[in-house]
């Protein structure tokens, strides 16, 4: 036998040597605009051997890097990288206090890290590891809006052409077409005088500009629309009860994560499927919503709810319950964090929608393999792991930018100037 090939198939009888974890690294940056990416890279005892992974928080930026760089980096030095499950149990126990945002984001980065080592090591992509392509590609929804139903009809047109199917259409300001103008309506004596929110004007106008649109552009569009979590009771009972002729894909977060239990009233007056948990950190949030059937798309972000590990249970959650996914991979989301998710959507027959998520050409050399959509599907390389690496030298070119005021999320007022949950 060749020497090349006896080494070759002692490799496969005894198995792979054991890795540690020789070093960690957290890497900040902008990605040449004004994003608050930080991803975490894992160097282990093999020359050369290295995984990726994404702690995305946009809002809580320093509290994630303060978390990698004082309590996860000296915990995973020295490590065995490929006890993915052990180190993923671990870690979600060792901070005693369980969930909650910034916990995932440190979970996701170490997660998808190590799948992206392991994959590698494997000389295959990840997909292959979680059971293998169960599609071609993965089917995006596109964005869309308009202050109007005509513009937004003629923007939802143009993206058929395109080659989408899928298409999110929101109107105005982001949770879209319930908001006073500035300065008019009743309003206290010395009070706000900003654009104001109104649930009843929403429910109205909304759902009067759904039936323009369906009527321009008929039925070809499987149409989506996110409330961002506006509404409360009865009000989004009925937002939905009036777009169920409109056949709409799904309608996301019509109820903030603190009223959950309207969804079950929502179901008996309508059957307009529901999308939810874009804010979603603990995994009995959904659990309760997918197994009493009372929605029909999850909407976590990959990098929320702590990496590909518990995304990918989730997926099968959802398969066995016949609901769906619909990861929320959009805004200002990374590269990592997508293309992770494209792995767990290419390989699940719990899928249901991504997503879309479009980078400047900056990002796609500072982060090589950076999925791409093309006519509304997203694609990645094939490439051993995750597919993806960053240029750490282009990366530190691009520091994060300020951060005023701590970085808050904008947040909508009432009338009456109180907050609206978003």
């Amino acid at each position: 036998m060749p020497a090349a090939a006896a080494q070759e198939a002692a490799r496969r009888t005894t198995g792979l040597p054991r890795l540690t974890i020789k070093d960690v690294k957290i890497i900040k940056t902008s990605g040449g605009a004004r994003y608050r990416w930080v991803f975490l890279k894992i160097i282990t005892s093999e020359p050369g051997l290295y995984g990726i992974g994404s702690a995305n928080n946009a809002y809580q930026t320093d509290a994630v890097i303060a978390a990698l760089e004082s309590h996860l980096k000296p915990w995973l030095i020295g490590k065995d990288p490929d006890q993915i499950e052990d180190l993923w149990q671990s870690s979600h126990l060792k901070t005693y206090w369980r969930n909650g945002p910034v916990n995932n984001n440190v979970l996701s980065a170490m997660d998808m890290a190590l799948w992206d080592i392991k994959g590698k090591r494997a000389g295959m992509p990840v997909y292959e590891l979680l059971g293998g392509k169960v599609r071609d590609a993965v089917p995006c929804y596109d964005h869309v809006g308009g202050n109007d139903a005509s513009s937004a009809a003629e923007a939802a047109q143009k993206s058929l052409a395109s080659g989408y199917r899928h298409i999110r259409i929101q109107f105005g300001s982001y949770g879209g077409g319930g908001f006073i103008p500035s300065g008019q309506g009743s309003r206290p004596e010395g009070g706000r005088t900003g654009q104001a929110f109104d649930e009843e004007v929403y429910v109205e106008r909304v759902s009067k500009m759904f039936e323009e649109v369906r009527a321009k552009i008929g039925f070809e569009a499987k149409l989506c629309h996110d409330v961002h979590s506006h509404l409360t009771g009865m009000n989004a009972a009925e937002f939905c009860r009036r777009l169920q002729p409109l056949q709409m894909f799904f309608v996301e977060d019509v109820l903030s994560p603190e009223t959950l239990a309207w969804y079950k009233h929502i179901r008996q007056v309508c059957t307009t499927p529901q999308a939810v948990g874009e804010l979603f950190t603990h995994p009995y949030e959904y659990l309760p919503l997918i197994h009493d059937r009372l929605i029909d798309f999850v909407r976590c972000r990959v990098s929320g709810i702590g990496g590909i590990t518990p995304a990918k249970k989730l997926a099968t959650m959802c398969e066995i319950y016949g609901t769906k996914t619909a990861f929320q991979e959009g805004g200002e989301n990374d590269p990592v964090n997508l293309i992770s998710a494209y792995h767990v959507d290419i390989s699940s027959t719990g899928f249901g929608i991504q997503e879309e998520n479009h980078f400047p050409p900056a990002v796609h050399e500072m982060l090589p393999g950076t999925p791409e959509i093309r006519r509304g599907y997203l694609y990645g390389n094939g490439k051993p792991g995750l597919g993806i690496d960053i240029d750490e030298t282009l990366a530190a070119k691009h520091p994060l930018p300020p951060n005023p005021g701590g970085g808050p999320y904008r947040l909508d007022r009432a009338m009456d100037g109180s907050v609206v949950k978003p």
